[in-house]
């Protein structure tokens, strides 16, 4: 008996040994797993990393292939050029938010095959639009189809200005400065909303050289508005009674004044430079 309880204990040791090999592999499997899962300061960052891996698609810019635009069709090339810029953002959103859905041609059939069909009659609208007093641009709709790069590296935003992918550029479905200027809040009527002079209706025929960078302005215009607009509401009851005018109206004067003159500039290049466009900077309040 004396020489059987050594054994026995030390069996016993081995076994005790055994579990707590098991108990460690254990808590260094489930310490790896800890390890791997992202905490929640971290979330956001790998949520925008995997958002990524998609790639962006890519379209044909057509802004710079459009011959001079005259200046009845200005707005009309204006507005949809910033929709091809819009329809770019919605199917690149809908990209990251489609991942791992469908087969193998779910991209093309869901995502790529409507934007095309989109952007052909878009692209179709300017061509009619610039055709009603000028020649007719052919051969558009070959800009429609657009790509899926999976770089994930800028894309050519097919409205005049390469964006970032993500990027929360100025493309909205803007209507470059409408005389309303709203941005159709529905809290709007309490605070009124600012209402700036069309800058696109008032500009000349525009080089095809200028086309891109002046339709880049033109977007910048609506965006400065849609900001302002923002800003009146956020800020109801603050300061003095010529808040609106020192906080907000004055500076959006000062942005248009610049944006303007670099629309006159792009013009001026290579054609008659536009002048009294500087009167259309001021905007007002309107209740």
């Amino acid at each position: 008996m004396s020489r059987a309880l050594p054994k026995y204990n030390k069996r016993r040791v081995v076994l005790i040994g055994g579990a707590a090999a098991v108990a460690l592999s254990g808590a260094v499997i489930a310490g790896s797993a800890l390890a791997g899962t992202p905490g929640g300061s971290s979330g956001t960052n790998n949520a925008r990393t995997f958002a990524a891996s998609p790639g962006t698609i890519t379209c044909p810019d057509v802004a710079s292939k459009l011959p001079a635009i005259p200046a009845s069709a200005q707005a009309e090339v204006s507005r949809n050029l910033t929709l091809l810029q819009t329809q770019i953002q919605e199917a690149n959103k809908r990209l990251v938010d489609t991942v791992g859905q469908g087969g193998p041609n779910f991209v093309n059939n869901a995502i790529l095959g409507p934007l095309k069909d989109k952007r052909v009659a878009t692209v179709n609208r300017i061509a009619t639009a610039i055709g009603r007093t000028a020649a007719k641009p052919a051969g558009l709709d070959s800009l429609a189809p657009c790509a899926l790069n999976a770089g994930g590296t800028g894309t050519n935003t097919g409205g005049g200005t390469a964006t970032g992918t993500g990027s929360a550029a100025p493309g909205t479905a803007a209507t470059q400065q409408q005389s309303t200027g709203s941005t159709g809040g529905t809290n709007n009527s309490a605070v009124g909303t600012i209402t700036c002079p069309d800058v696109a209706s008032k500009l000349p025929a525009v080089p095809a050289s200028a086309q891109a960078e002046v339709s880049r302005n033109l977007t910048l215009l609506q965006t400065q508005i849609q900001e302002a607009n923002n800003r009146l509401q956020s800020t109801v009851g603050q300061g003095g009674p010529n808040f609106v005018q020192n906080a907000i109206l004055g500076p959006l004067t000062d942005k248009r004044k610049s944006t303007i003159d670099r629309i006159v500039i792009a013009i001026g290049r290579t054609s008659a430079k536009p002048t009294g466009l500087d009167s259309l900077a001021a905007c007002t309040l309107t209740k």
